[in-house]
C-alpha cells in the first residue's frame, strides 16, 4: 500500500508540472509622472512661446489627476487668467484631449455638473509613449486657439525626452 501511495503522488505531481503556468494578476499599477522640473520647463516655455506674440499669459501644467504641479503667471496677464488655465488643464487630462476639440460641449450639462471644467480651446493633454502625463492649460490670448499654440509649444519642449522614457 505504501508503494501505491507513492505512485499515486508522483502521478499528482506529475499533472502538476505538465499544467499551464497561468500569471497572477497584478497588485500593484506603475505610473509614470513627469517631475516638477519637467511641469516647470513646460511651463517656461509657454511663456515663452506667448511672449514671442506678445501675448503675456498664464500657464498650468497638472498631473494626470488634474492635481497643479506648476503654475506661472506672466509679469502682465489678466489675473482672472490664473484660474482659467487651470481649468483648461484639468479639463484636458480628465477628457484626454485637446480643449479646442471639447468646445462643442460647452452648452451639455457637463459644463454645469463638472465643477473646474471649461469646454475651450487652450489645452493640451501632455501625451508621449503611449501614456498620459497630464495637460497644459493656457489662458489671456484673446484667443483660445492662440493659447492653445503657446500649451502645445510647451509640450514641444520635452515631448521628445518624454518618448524616449
Amino acid at each position: 500500500m505504501n508503494k501505491m501511495k507513492k505512485m499515486a503522488f508522483a502521478s499528482l505531481m506529475g499533472m502538476f508540472v505538465m499544467a499551464p503556468v497561468q500569471a497572477e494578476d497584478e497588485m500593484a499599477v506603475n505610473v509614470s509622472r513627469i517631475t516638477m522640473d519637467v511641469a516647470n520647463r513646460i511651463a517656461m516655455a509657454s511663456v515663452e512661446a506667448c511672449r514671442k506674440e506678445g501675448i503675456p499669459i498664464s500657464v498650468t501644467v497638472v498631473d494626470r489627476n488634474g492635481i497643479p504641479q506648476a503654475q506661472l503667471r506672466d509679469t502682465m496677464a489678466p489675473p482672472v487668467s490664473w484660474g482659467i488655465s487651470r481649468k483648461k488643464a484639468y479639463t484636458a487630462v480628465m477628457f484626454n484631449v485637446k480643449g479646442s476639440q471639447l468646445e462643442s460641449r460647452s452648452k451639455s450639462p457637463l459644463q454645469t455638473m463638472g465643477e473646474g471644467l471649461a469646454f475651450m480651446a487652450g489645452s493640451v493633454p501632455i501625451q508621449a509613449g503611449g501614456k498620459l502625463y497630464g495637460a497644459i492649460g493656457v489662458s489671456g490670448a484673446p484667443d483660445g486657439m492662440v493659447d492653445e499654440k503657446c500649451a502645445a509649444a510647451g509640450l514641444d519642449e520635452v515631448k521628445m525626452d518624454l518618448e524616449m522614457m
